[in-house]
Parts: structure tokens; sequence; C-alpha cells
């Protein structure tokens, strides 16, 4: 378990606010992440990186010369929102575009990929390169759907390499795929993590067994196998890269890749029988490395990456660079400190009185909201552990809560309902990171361009808003009913609501209720989207935790509308 715990909630950016401190040379905060402290050549590419806390080094810890520009971070295991993307990158340009870098999950795919759009609108070349080395995640024949894992280190030292070396966007976008696709990873957990200031780990490994094919967000491995010596585990390890080893190849970079809790001498009696093996199988091993790169909190587990290595690929490996949690070769600063413009927030502008009511009682809606994902938090974790990651409830808490800050706000400034509820939408957002905060918030900012700051909306017009809302949840998101999302909640909820009349509390409770029954029915369906596909069939029987949460907001939701709560 995590012990150095101020409030669980705010240990993310304690976290980040420390390393920061510790490492003020080579990196400054901005919002939503860091960047260099050093300037950069004008006109050299940033590589921008990033995805959810709790994997240090990954992904700040890259953040130097010769490696990463900037890093997004997000809460824990879920990713950062896309004005968090927007506003590292707009940092850490240097005039010769932007490529986001990142590990291929539907949240930060769905995030980084907005960020890419409004970084273009605004004439910053942006590109966008997603990590797929974990072999266990899909096969061969998907291999550009699987998850980044510890191999997102090989990739990224190549990018940043790269953009040191001067070349353009293009040419850094193109070493990039190929190292990327030059890269295979495997791992496996002896323990699960713990979300800090949580009771438990995330799952539980059987006595004297490891999990094969963990992830790195908390999620279990896909298999469970007899642990019996460090010599069967690196033939695993070793047999589980190679599978799809290139022909002609004959030189590899290694990385043994600690995830929290295995410590450095274990791993350096794994990688001794590792390195034993590749030469075996008639490899060369070029510069390894034993360390903590990729980590799942205080998972204890390891994971084995490889790149296969051709002379462009090896030249860029080994180039120099000196970020907090990686030195290579002699570096030295680039001159003067980045300077970083502080970002402003938007002015509210007053809604008419009538309006300015309406948004009033949004934010108490907003504010229970709030209240029901703290009672729910725990529940819904739970939930989401047994084939997720687990942060469901603390993703629900920490949106909600941004969310009714930001309706407060407004609310003080006078603002009309549309502006109350697209300030609540941006919040949850932004607070949450991740795809059920993305959204959670989009929605909600659906429903606000749907309302009116110059009048106050009457019901039909409510009811259509808030239809609209959970109608952009499949329009955003891309899942489908069945598919065993927050669409399957979301779907006859929105049907509902667009079959009733002008009674709202009548038509939130009709909806509620099949919102409630679409969730439950999810018990019975396999996973087709999100992370709990990787798992088969390890959901089958539990409903998705996203359509339930959704289901029990909109239930409470209800209840308020009627009096009852």
């Amino acid at each position: 378990m995590t012990y150095l715990v101020g409030e669980p909630l705010d240990f993310a950016a304690d976290s980040l606010a420390g390393f920061v401190s510790a490492h003020s040379d080579l990196v400054q905060a901005v919002h939503g992440g860091v960047v260099r402290a050093d300037a950069s050549p004008q006109g050299e590419v940033a590589v921008v990186v990033g995805g959810g806390s709790g994997h240090y080094p990954a992904f700040s810890g890259w953040v130097g010369q010769g490696m990463a520009h900037g890093s997004v971070c997000g809460n824990i295991f879920a990713s950062p929102s896309d004005s968090q993307v927007v506003s590292v990158a707009r940092a850490a340009d240097n005039g010769g575009g932007v490529l986001l870098l990142f590990g291929n999950y539907a949240g930060d795919c769905l995030q980084f990929g907005k960020g890419a759009d409004v970084l273009n609108a605004e004439g910053i070349d942006t590109r966008v390169e997603t990590i797929t080395d974990d072999v266990a995640s899909r096969p061969v024949e998907k291999w550009t759907e699987r998850r980044g894992i510890a191999g997102d280190f090989f990739v990224v030292k190549i990018a940043g390499a790269a953009a040191a070396a001067g070349r353009d966007l293009d040419a850094v976008v193109g070493a990039t795929r190929r190292a990327n696709a030059a890269t295979r990873t495997l791992g496996i957990a002896f323990d699960a993590p713990t979300l800090p200031g949580a009771p438990e780990p995330l799952f539980t490994v059987p006595e004297g067994h490891y999990e094969l094919g963990l992830g790195i967000h908390g999620e279990p491995g896909l298999s469970s196998h007899p642990l019996n010596g460090v010599d069967e585990i690196a033939r695993t390890l070793v047999d589980g890269v190679l599978a799809e080893r290139p022909e002609g190849v004959r030189r590899i970079g290694v990385l043994v890749n600690g995830l929290g809790c295995t410590k450095y001498e274990e791993m350096f009696v794994l990688y001794g029988r590792v390195a034993r093996l590749l030469e075996a199988a008639g490899l060369e091993i070029v510069a390894p490395i034993v360390d903590e790169q990729v980590t799942s909190l205080d998972m204890a587990g390891v994971s084995l990456s490889v790149i296969f290595l051709d002379d462009e690929l090896e030249e860029l490996l080994l180039a120099p660079a000196l970020a907090p949690a990686f030195t290579r070769g002699a570096v030295e600063h680039a001159g003067p400190r980045r300077e970083v413009a502080a970002e402003t927030g938007a002015e509210l502008a007053s809604g008419s009185p009538e309006s300015a009511a309406q948004g009033a009682r949004i934010a108490e809606v907003v504010e229970l909201m709030a209240r029901t994902a703290v009672e729910d938090s725990d529940f819904l974790g739970k939930l989401d552990s047994i084939a997720g990651d687990g942060d469901h409830g603390q993703g629900m808490v920490l949106g909600s809560r941004a969310a009714a800050r930001a309706a407060s706000t407004a609310v003080a400034a006078g603002a009309g309902a549309a502006t109350v509820m697209r300030q609540a939408g941006l919040a949850w957002a932004e607070g949450a990171g991740g795809t059920s905060g993305a959204l959670w918030g989009r929605a909600l900012e659906a429903v606000g361009a749907a309302l009116s700051d110059e009048t106050a909306s009457d019901a039909a017009t409510v009811i259509a808003a808030v239809a609209a809302g959970a109608e952009s949840v499949p329009a955003n998101g891309g899942a489908e009913p069945g598919d065993k999302t927050m669409v399957d909640a979301t779907t006859p909820f929105a049907a509902s609501l667009r079959a009733a009349g002008d009674d709202l509390p009548g038509a939130f409770s009709d909806a509620a209720t099949a919102a409630t029954a679409g969730a439950e029915a999810t018990a019975d369906l396999v996973a087709r989207k999100g992370r709990a596909t990787t798992h088969g069939d390890a959901s089958l029987g539990h409903p998705d935790p996203g359509a339930v949460s959704f289901a029990r907001h909109m239930t409470r939701i209800a209840e308020h509308l009627a009096g009852k709560a």
C-alpha cells in the first residue's frame, strides 16, 4: 500500500509538485504537466508524451534533452484532459510542430486526439502516434491495437533523439513509427497495486502464482501460472517477446523493468538469465537497461521489453539524453530557461435573471452528483477492478467535484443556465480525465449548448437538452449498445426522454428506470470496448461500472426532481 499520502485524491498533484521541486534544473510546471526547464532550439520538433500518473518515471521523468519536451500528467491511471494536452503542447512548442506520443488506451486516444484537433486549428502542426508494444493484449495480426506498456521508453527515447538531431516533423514521426513497430513487451505480476488511500489492492494473485500479461493500470493479468522459479519466468518472457522476431535481426535493445515493488537485486537476477537466453538465440544486446522506467504504483512484478534494431534505430537509441530518470552520454544544459506564459481563465458573462436562477438550480443538481459520486466511490472502484483498473469511482469523484466547484463559481458570477452547465462540463473533463471524464464532460457541454443564457428554458427544452447530452456519449466515445459500456445505459435513457412529454420529474423518473435496466443487463455481456476487452470473459456476470454510475446518478437526480432527495 501507499503510506506517504495526504488527501488521496490529491496524490497525483502532490507527487508532481514534489517532482518539479526536486528537479527544477530540468523541468518546470505548466498547467497540466511539465516541460523542459531549458529552452530548446527554435524550429525543433517538440515531443510531448503523457498519460495517467502512477507510472513514474513514465512520463514526466523522461522530460529533458534528447527525450521529451513535455509531459501531460493525468490523475492516477487516468488519461489527462484535452485542455491539459493543449496547455503542455503550447508550452513545449518550438515552432517545428508537435508530436503527441502515448500508450494506446481509449481515454488517451480520445483526449490527445481532441487536443491535437485544437492545436492544429491554432496553426501548430500536430501529429498523434500511439505506442502498442504489449504482445499479450492482442494477437500479432492486430498489433496496432495493442496496449502501450514499458516499451514506451524505447519509443520515446528514439523520438526524442530524432527531434534533437534536427529532423523535421515527418522524419520524427517516421522514426517513431519504426521504433514502435520494432518494440515488444511482456510482463508479469506477483501482487497488485493499491490506489493511494485505498485499504486493499486492486486484485489478488493466488499464493505461489503469478499473473502473465499484466497491464500497467492495475488491471489483472490475462492468465495465472504457478511460480516455479526465475528460470521459468525468464524463459516465458523471452519466448514471448521473441515470438515475433523479424527475419535477419541480430542486435537488440533490452529493458528489464520493475513495476514498483520488485527491486534491483531481483531484476539483476532475472536479467542474467534473460541475457543468456537472448545470446543463445543469436542476439547481441546493445546497452541493456535494468531499471524502473514504467511502474504501476506499488505493483510487485517485472516486464521485459526488447527493440529489434537496425543501424538508424541503434544510433538514436544510443544518442545522448539528460532527463530526471534517464541519462546517457554527456549532455550540457541547453541555455536560457524556457519562458512559459501563464494561462488565464475565461471571463464569465452574466445571464438574464431568469436564466441565472435556473443556473443556480442546475448547480444544485451538479452538487448532488458530486455527493452521489463520493457515496458510490468504493463500490464503483471494486466493480471496475474486476476487469479494469479500479479507478472509476475515484474518477467520478474528481470529475463531479470539479464540476460542482465550476458551477458554483459560475453562479456566483451571475452566469446563465447554459454557461453554468458548459463550465461544469469543461471542469468535469479537466478534473477527471480518462474516457469517462471526457464523455461526462462533453455530455454536460451538450446539455448546456441546448440551453440559454437569455431566458429560462421550459421543461420540454430541458428534457430535450438532457437527451442530447446522453446521445453525445456514443457519438464521442464510439461505442454502441451491447459493447458493455456507459452507452448501454445512456441509449435507453435518451430514448425514454425523447418519448416523454413536458413533465420533467416524470420524464426523468422513467428515463432513470430505463437506464438502470440497461446497466443491469450489461452483466450478461462480454466487453467489446474499453480496458475490460483485454480480459475476455472476466467481466461476465458483473455490470459495467460506467453504465452503473450513470444510472445511479440519473436515479438520484430523478429523486431530487420529485422532491425525494
